[in-house]
């Protein structure tokens, strides 16, 4: 399995608005996309006021493929997060079960 850990940094002035894009398009999306065995919504703390993040496990990197396409190691964004966000991290990990 694939551990994808998905970080963006909003633009100042921006975070009610992606807030309102996490909460109301982006986990919705993710919570029902095949091939996804898990997924954790991570949002802003008091220190971290602009940081939002997604760690998800996928069956395999043929399933993660099907959602973001070849180019996987890209953060793949919406249109609409477009001119909210001003940094995008993205990581792959092989799932360590224990």
């Amino acid at each position: 399995m694939i551990m994808r850990i998905f970080q963006v940094v909003t633009h100042r002035g921006k975070e009610e608005e992606f807030k309102k894009f996490f909460y109301e398009t982006a986990i919705p999306m993710m919570k029902r996309t095949q091939g996804l065995v898990s997924v954790l919504p991570g949002a802003p703390r008091d220190e971290t006021p602009r940081e939002f993040s997604f760690v998800m496990v996928w069956e395999d990197l043929d399933a993660l493929k099907d959602f973001v396409g070849e180019d996987y190691d890209s953060p793949h964004i919406d249109p609409a997060e477009a001119d909210l966000v001003e940094f995008r991290a993205i990581r792959h990990y092989e799932l360590v079960e224990i």
